[in-house]
């Protein structure tokens, strides 16, 4: 178990961090860019649920917080390279996570109509903090791609982190269909 006595260790002070193997690696390489945005997204999300809290139905808020402590597993996983952890002691992202979110996304969008514009970004404001993370979690899955063309990432961790974007889509277009429905995007509106 994680246990945080110090806040400051002072062994970041010349740019370089420590993955989870103990290996020490500079701040800026792709490794922790991708972890770090992961964790982005876990700190907007917990924005996203200062607004779920307050809706009526608190079923998106427990999507969210079942997520952020998934997004944590997902920086864990990408804090320890494949072929050097020990086994029993490394947290990966597993298939179960990824059939959950796909679980919500259908059972979400079985009540939604469908689409025939691209979504803007906004409605509730809830929803448009749910878009905000979309958004970024697509950046962290660039940043996961990435990672990938240079060293082995997880198969569950990609595509956790692929659904997730269509989750928090779906997510957010629910919330809106709850109240005046999608805003829709209208094509040279103000050609």
């Amino acid at each position: 178990m994680v246990k945080l006595n110090k806040i400051y260790t002072r062994t970041g002070d010349k740019g370089e961090t420590s993955l989870v193997n103990g290996h020490r690696v500079s701040k800026h390489s792709i490794r922790p860019t991708a972890f770090g945005t992961v964790d982005e997204v876990n700190s907007i999300i917990g924005i996203c649920r200062l607004h779920t809290t307050t809706l009526a139905d608190n079923t998106f808020d427990m999507m969210l917080a079942r997520i952020q402590n998934d997004l944590f597993d997902l920086g864990a996983d990408l804090a320890t390279p494949f072929g050097e952890e020990r086994p029993n002691e490394v947290l990966r992202v597993t298939d179960n996570q990824v059939a959950r979110l796909e679980a919500e996304i259908d059972a979400m969008n079985a009540s939604l109509q469908p689409l025939n514009s691209f979504v803007l970004p906004g409605g509730q404001d809830a929803a448009a903090y749910i878009h905000l993370a979309r958004a970024m979690t697509r950046r962290a899955e660039r940043d996961m791609t990435r990672l990938s063309t240079e060293e082995p990432v997880g198969e569950s961790a990609m595509q956790y982190i692929n659904r997730l974007s269509d989750h928090l889509f779906v997510m957010a277009r629910s919330i809106n269909q709850q109240h005046d429905g999608d805003v829709l995007w209208k094509p040279a509106a103000n050609a």
